[in-house]
């Protein structure tokens, strides 16, 4: 059964956030932004909850030069409930029934390793299913004044029929104080073998009061991306729903 919330709080996220190019995201009603992460490749996160979620859900609204591209909602557990992207309409939901072992942030936490097997489907008639294993390092990182730790995580991405579509490996990083994942540097391969390596590190939290928060413009590596230096992404394969955090994957 699709979720409820697709209709109000997904989509809401989406139209509070029109006209594409508005300097500020507005989230849905009845919810309140609060974080905003500058990311590198360009790119924008503006992390909200809602009043009427469980308690422990959150949501994230993804934005590069062009506009909201990607809305995801994870609870507290960090688990990748469901998503929008927007340039294609693909809603993806997790199916949990059909999921082996769902992630477990506290788990994660509590022993330093967190092994998943999730299926999600979506409204175009596809399953997929997740594979992984994240594991602290011990490590700890500061960006921004942000006290983050970092984990190394794995991740297998299959058909509903089993057929391999992507593999992805890396470092992401978490934060205890709001129980989620925000990406790192990593290396995507193809089920046809062609490989991208990436990284969408925060470059900076805007936190409310700072200026830069609830910004739905870009402001880190949006110059390299518009003149197709060496190294910067050129075409989207798809949105790979991570369970912990979103990366946009890019391949020739």
């Amino acid at each position: 059964m699709w979720s409820k919330t697709i209709g109000t709080a997904i989509w809401g996220a989406l139209l509070g956030a029109l006209p594409a190019h508005a300097a500020d995201f507005a989230p849905p009603a009845g919810c309140e932004v609060f974080m905003t992460v500058q990311m590198h490749n360009c790119q924008v996160a503006n992390h909200y909850r809602c009043a009427a979620d469980p308690a422990g859900d959150q949501w994230a609204a993804y934005s590069d030069g062009n506009g909201l591209y990607y809305v995801s909602h994870i609870d507290g557990e960090t688990r990748w409930l469901e998503s929008l992207a927007t340039e294609t309409g693909e809603v993806e939901l997790l199916d949990t029934a059909a999921s082996g072992d769902l992630p477990s942030f506290s788990t994660l936490l509590s022993t330093g390793k967190d092994d998943y097997d999730f299926v999600t489907r979506s409204n175009f008639g596809e399953s997929r299913r997740y594979r992984g294993t994240d594991r602290l390092t011990g490590k700890s990182i500061k960006i921004d004044d942000v006290l983050l730790e970092t984990i190394s995580f794995e991740l297998r991405e299959e058909t509903g029929a089993g057929e391999p579509i992507s593999n992805r490996s890396g470092t992401q990083y978490i934060s205890r104080k709001e129980r989620l994942f925000l990406s790192g540097p990593e290396r995507f391969e193809s089920a046809d073998g062609e490989v991208a390596t990436f990284d969408d590190s925060p470059a900076r939290f805007d936190f409310p009061g700072d200026p830069g928060f609830s910004s739905q413009t870009p402001e880190y590596d949006c110059d390299m991306m518009m003149t197709g230096a060496p190294g910067a992404a050129q075409t989207l394969i798809r949105f790979t729903p991570n369970s912990r955090s979103f990366s946009k994957e890019a391949l020739r």
